[in-house]
């Protein structure tokens, strides 16, 4: 007889007892209209701000179900875990509230500021490990500590509580929104706990609703999993943004948003970075790159959402100010705004002053010039990177630099050059 494979699926109840689990732990987070972006798409835009927990995000829920679970025995043995964010603070203040010992392992160039929160929230509860370079190397780092040692290891995403507790989410916003029916959630999706647990509250409680699930374009997991119906593994991610970019999904996210998700869709890292911007700006909201992916994808439903009832989760709002300076320099590059050339200079006095004065315009900004000068060469280059005012000056820059032979080359749109420049 063929044996008959069980699949997991989070349950009403389970789901409901992690909601009275996190009573007073995680906040019951606004669900807020927001009153430019439903102008804009002529509908009704509500923001699900998880950014406004404690821990600046929604991890607080699954870490605290997951680790309130635990046994005499487990809790005796204590729990280990890796994170280069969000999670280890959801663990680093679950541990300190449940008074269990845990050990925290985090990449070696994981910025001071989250290290710092992670031991400011756990306080004498937890130990912060520095190992490797990418969140791989903390992970294999905390998984052989917990084979070693016996430690529960509190997975990220891949976990039946934890995804339970970020179910929590989805039961929220239901609830919030009991006077109109919700026709669209926008989540974002990393390794998926969160778009696994809320699909499957609204499955069972509100299936008419569609749930799109939005990740990075640099790192689209979920998306080759679902087009391939098998968990692939990403050769290579755009690590950009932290909160979201996985190589893998997990195995129970993945069985369950298969089945629960409406679309998958990504969005370009430098729409992030404008929307966080715009976000910063218009809004004074700071979220980090994976709280702005929700808002992201409304571009590709604009007609589909007119008069409809919209939430979008706002993920978490724990966004380094050092990462500001990148965070703008890509939102300009993908509004056509920030461009960067070789550009070829003659060997001859005043080659650099005809091509500020002659070539460039009244607007146009020099924000980056390295150069060299050769010798035995008609023409020396220099890598220049040039801000406009408006997308429309590109073509007319170009013409001018051709016109004048000063064009070398157009580097924006050659990524293995580029990326030594952004």
């Amino acid at each position: 007889m063929e044996e008959t494979k069980i699949t997991y699926r989070p349950t009403l109840k389970a789901v409901e007892a992690a909601a009275e689990k996190l009573k007073g732990i995680a906040h019951v987070t606004p669900l807020v209209r927001n009153t430019r972006y439903s102008k804009h798409f002529d509908a009704n835009i509500f923001f699900k701000r998880e950014d406004l927990q404690d821990v600046r995000s929604y991890k607080i829920r699954g870490a605290y179900n997951k680790i309130s679970s635990l046994n005499a025995a487990q809790i005796e043995n204590e729990i280990v875990c890796a994170s280069a964010g969000n999670h280890a603070q959801g663990v680093a203040i679950s541990c300190k509230l449940l008074k269990i010992k845990g050990t925290i392992f985090m990449p070696s160039p994981t910025p001071n500021q989250k290290i710092e929160q992670v031991k400011m929230f756990g306080e004498d509860y937890v130990d912060v490990v520095l190992v490797g370079d990418t969140f791989d190397d903390a992970y294999h780092a905390a998984m052989q500590q917990s084979e070693e040692l016996n430690k529960t290891f509190v997975h990220p995403f891949n976990d039946e509580k934890v995804i339970e507790g970020q179910a929590t989410v989805g039961l929220e916003i239901i609830d919030q929104a009991k006077a109109h029916p919700i026709h669209y959630v926008f989540v974002p999706v990393g390794g998926g706990g969160l778009a696994a647990g809320l699909s499957s509250v609204f499955k069972i409680l509100s299936p008419q609703t569609k749930i799109i699930s939005v990740e990075p374009k640099g790192a689209p997991a979920m998306m080759t999993s679902i087009r391939a119906n098998k968990n692939t593994e990403l050769k290579t991610i755009d690590s950009f943004v932290d909160g979201a970019a996985v190589k893998r999904v997990g195995d129970l996210s993945f069985a369950i948003c298969k089945e629960t998700l409406h679309r998958v869709v990504t969005v370009d890292e430098g729409k992030i970075c404008q929307t966080i911007l715009d976000l910063y700006n218009k809004d004074a909201i700071v979220v980090e790159p994976a709280g702005a992916l929700s808002l992201c994808a409304l571009d590709q439903f604009s007609e589909e959402i007119k008069g409809k009832n919209v939430v979008c989760v706002i993920s978490g709002s724990n966004n380094d100010i050092t990462r500001m300076a990148e965070i703008k320099e890509r939102a300009l590059i993908y509004t056509n705004l920030k461009h960067y050339f070789i550009v070829k200079f003659p060997q001859r006095a005043g080659a650099l002053r005809d091509f500020v004065v002659d070539i460039l315009g009244p607007t146009d900004d020099i924000t980056h010039f390295e150069y060299t000068k050769k010798v035995n060469r008609e023409n020396d280059v220099a890598v220049v990177g040039l801000q406009l005012k408006s997308q429309d000056d590109l073509e007319p820059l170009i013409a001018k630099m051709k016109r004048h032979n000063f064009f070398g080359d157009y580097l924006n749109d050659k990524p293995d050059l580029f990326q030594f420049l952004v």
